[in-house]
């Protein structure tokens, strides 16, 4: 990023020797996204991480399609908030109707599930290739070619699954990554959408990224995006394949310790680096603080939604108790594992143990 906010700092759509060493950068960013997803390069919008793409994606999409009679929307209820979030903004104040597909006790979509949700006056799919919260993976080309074949384009959020999943293949119209997730700063982020689709810009202004998000780009976020996502990429199946060998041996010390912990999400079709369980009769966040004191640091839900003492809407859609979600515990791991988990394990058993005795 250096030179970039240093010598290099000039507007990318400004025409001197400063601007268009910045605008040849950002195109070097693009294409270099734009490889390792599969798609072209005009593809690939900058933004400022996974809520605005997401919000990009639902809303723009939606909107560039109602010319053409197309007002409904599909997705599913255990998806991230800013897709839920813009899903009720398209229904409030567009009259979008929201269809949300059911998902079973693991937290998969099926292809007949998702079949059985399309209308020919569909205008999107939204799913999320990885649950931020239980880590289920979807089987996003069987959902894509289910949504082609009614002719919908297929939105998926991959901000949980780049650099764990591969992201290219996948017959995906749209993808988001939030560059947060690969080692990227915050506030950095993409949307890849399809050039031939209608997208309405939530940005107006200059035209800039192809008159998808106005605004003068990140040049310097963009160039650190691009190559942690191509370092990601390079590591990604060595590093899944080792962070799932010890996410496995994490979860059976987990159940085998603690007497009643539940394993939340698919139990093979989950994210290498991902274990979410629920304790049930202790308080998730009191698991949390005494998890703290001894040194492992771990969370009971998702991030943006923290602080809400409501229990978690994707444990409820899985159909867990209320009073069950709200002892979830869930724990992600880093790239580059190179030790075994079974202290933490030890220190999961002590502190539900410790709660516990409390009450």
């Amino acid at each position: 990023m250096a030179p970039y906010l240093t010598r290099w700092f000039g507007n990318p759509s400004s025409h001197h020797e400063v601007g268009e060493a910045a605008a040849s950068a950002l195109e070097d960013a693009r294409a270099r996204v734009a490889a390792i997803l599969g798609m072209r390069s005009g593809d690939v919008v900058f933004t400022s991480g996974g809520t605005e793409s997401n919000n990009t994606a639902i809303k723009g999409l939606v909107l560039g399609s109602l010319p053409r009679g197309k007002k409904h929307l599909v997705t599913t209820a255990i998806e991230h908030e800013s897709v839920l979030a813009s899903a009720d903004y398209l229904a409030r104040l567009h009259d979008v109707e929201v269809t949300y597909a059911p998902v079973d006790a693991t937290g998969t979509l099926s292809p007949d599930s998702l079949a059985a949700a399309l209308r020919d006056d569909t205008a999107l799919v939204s799913v999320g290739y990885a649950n931020n919260e239980v880590g289920t993976v979807q089987d996003a080309a069987a959902l894509a070619a289910v949504a082609h074949a009614r002719g919908v384009p297929l939105h998926l959020d991959a901000v949980q699954a780049a650099g764990w999943l591969p992201l290219a293949g996948l017959g995906a119209d749209a993808l988001t990554i939030a560059g947060h997730k690969i080692g990227a700063p915050k506030g950095t982020g993409i949307l890849a959408v399809r050039g031939r689709l209608p997208l309405e810009p939530l940005l107006h202004g200059g035209g800039q990224e192809r008159g998808r998000r106005s605004g003068t780009p990140d040049v310097a976020g963009a160039v650190a995006f691009a190559t942690a996502l191509t370092l990601a990429e390079a590591e990604r199946e060595s590093d899944a394949a080792q962070a799932a060998r010890f996410r496995d041996a994490f979860i059976h010390g987990v159940l085998a310790a603690v007497p009643g912990a539940r394993l939340t999400g698919h139990p093979d079709h989950r994210l290498p680096a991902t274990a979410s369980f629920v304790f049930p009769g202790v308080n998730g966040e009191t698991v949390l603080l005494e998890l703290e004191r001894r040194g492992i640091v771990s969370s009971s839900g998702s991030a943006c939604a923290a602080g809400s003492d409501e229990a978690s809407h994707v444990l409820l859609a899985l159909g867990l108790d209320p009073d069950d979600a709200r002892t979830a515990v869930r724990f992600t791991f880093p790239h580059h594992m190179t030790q075994n988990l079974d202290a933490v394990a030890i220190a999961v058993a002590e502190a539900v143990t410790a709660v516990g005795s409390r009450g």
